[in-house]
């Protein structure tokens, strides 16, 4: 029943056929272990139709009815991705999309449920069973292309001439299918020709005869539901197949494995596609589409095939090959050059001591990444400095190494605060170059902080004077606050992935 039934697409000539691209290393001929490997595939294969077709008669026999079948497929369905996927899996993104904020306009325009086993079955029964159209337009292609009716690719070749020389003929093309692939056919469909009596004359006039033909999808666990799904295996295996053989052969030239060879074929696109947007309008477009339409077609006569597939051609078309990536090889040795040294970086490290005014002296404190200075976010907070003790202890950054001995005492002291606009501070232009803390009244005022003063705004003590700039140059001889910093510089060079800190803090 499912044969004739016109309504159903599907494929029901042979199964789509899968691609076979050999890989680097299948340079060796096939041995009698793998042909043995074949036919036991091939006898397994056997077997589990066997059993999938006693199982369908089983149902047939012991359920009837479109709601009882369904169900069963649904559940079918169901345990045969079970084994693919788990059904504690989740999206990892799943529990972003639940604790962010939810846009509930959205629904209205789009809708993103989560993943539910249940609805993937539905919707893989669903797909499955409307899918039959895409497999036979791909089983008519493979059929014009491998010349199984001689006339039909002829005529191909004639329509491709017709429109590579007349580009502005294309889109005619969706026009005349609709007309005579969905059109016409439907209208025949409504007034059918009588075969059971020759006696009466087709004629199309009057009123329609029959009901309005429509697409209908594939029953459940019927013969052309079972062809689509053998049909789409087939078509996941030749994507899989084409997706590793593009990993293979073509990713090696691109993702700068071998960075000389990645960047010669940079440098070529690039300048192919500098010559392609100058001179693309010289280029005969109609004469090259029409030669190319021809020889791919004539590519895939079974003639042509046996002469272009045969061993000695192969090994052939290898050795060229070879030559050809051996040539490509030697220029790209001696044009391509890319000694240039290694990436280099300044890292720095700021010096921290605190003034004890027991003792009047300064201890030494931290190594520290910030300068901790009185107005940045840790002071503010009331937080301490982060950083190690000693000086062995700061570590290059990841992926980078140290390319000086030791560290340099940066002597620009004004130029790294005023780079960062640091203020409250009094700097050493000489000598040590310490920059100092101001006291504490200063910074109160530079910072407005309402701490230090009375209720009607006015400050309690007597007026300070505030230096415009944020900072003063020091002379050794005023009141200082509690810390001072020097700043410490490196040179590293990159050795691996950058990122990282600068400084191992100790906990």
């Amino acid at each position: 029943m499912d044969d004739n039934d016109t309504s159903i697409i599907a494929n029901r000539d042979e199964a789509i056929p899968i691609l076979r691209i050999p890989s680097r290393d299948d340079d060796a001929p096939p041995t009698p272990s793998s042909s043995s490997e074949a036919e036991q595939k091939v006898r397994k294969k056997d077997k589990f139709k066997d059993g999938m077709g006693r199982l369908k008669d089983t149902l047939d026999t012991q359920y009837s009815g479109p709601g009882v079948q369904q169900r069963l497929g649904d559940k079918l369905f169901a345990n045969m991705l079970s084994f693919v996927v788990p059904r504690d899996a989740t999206l990892a993104d799943d529990d972003d999309h639940s604790t962010a904020k939810k846009d509930r306009r959205s629904r209205k325009y789009v809708e993103r449920p989560n993943f539910s086993l249940p609805q993937m079955t539905t919707n893989f029964r669903r797909f499955n069973a409307r899918i039959g159209i895409i497999f036979v337009l791909q089983n008519r292609l493979i059929h014009l292309f491998t010349w199984r009716q001689p006339t039909a690719t002829l005529s191909f070749l004639a329509i491709w001439s017709l429109l590579s020389l007349n580009p502005h003929l294309v889109p005619i093309i969706p026009l005349i299918g609709l007309l005579f692939y969905v059109m016409i056919p439907s209208f025949i469909a409504r007034h059918p020709v009588s075969a059971n009596d020759p006696r009466i004359e087709p004629s199309f006039r009057g009123p329609a005869v029959a009901p309005p033909s429509r697409v209908k999808p594939a029953p459940d666990f019927s013969k052309d539901f079972m062809r689509n799904m053998r049909d789409l295996q087939n078509c996941m295996e030749d994507f899989s197949t084409v997706h590793d053989a593009a990993n293979e052969y073509l990713t090696p030239y691109t993702n700068f494995s071998d960075k000389r060879i990645s960047s010669a074929v940079f440098v070529a696109v690039f300048g192919v596609a500098c010559t392609a947007f100058v001179g693309s309008r010289v280029v005969p477009w109609r004469f090259i589409m029409l030669a190319a339409g021809w020889v791919m077609t004539l590519s895939g006569h079974p003639n042509a095939q046996n002469i272009l597939l045969s061993s000695r051609n192969l090994k052939q078309v290898r050795a060229v090959i070879n030559d050809a990536q051996g040539l490509l090889k030697s220029w790209i040795d001696a044009d391509i050059i890319l000694d240039e040294p290694p990436e280099i970086r300044q890292v720095e490290i700021f010096e921290l001591q605190k003034y004890h005014i027991y003792s009047d002296t300064w201890e030494s404190w931290l190594f520290s990444a910030t300068p901790y200075d009185p107005l940045s976010p840790l002071r503010i907070a009331g937080a301490r400095a982060k950083g190690t003790q000693f000086f062995e202890d700061v570590q290059p950054p990841n992926g980078w190494a140290w390319k000086d001995k030791k560290w340099t005492l940066d002597l620009a002291s004004r130029e790294w605060v005023e780079q960062r606009m640091i203020t409250g501070v009094e700097i050493e232009t000489e000598g040590e170059r310490w920059v100092y803390d101001l006291p504490d009244e200063v910074v109160d005022v530079m910072g407005s902080s309402p701490t230090k003063r009375g209720k009607k705004g006015k400050v309690g003590k007597p007026p300070l004077i505030v230096p415009k700039s944020g900072w003063e140059e020091g002379n050794g001889f005023g009141e200082r606050g509690a810390w001072r910093r020097r700043r410490w510089v490196r040179i590293v060079e990159r050795k691996g992935p950058g990122g990282g800190a600068i400084v191992k803090p100790d906990s």
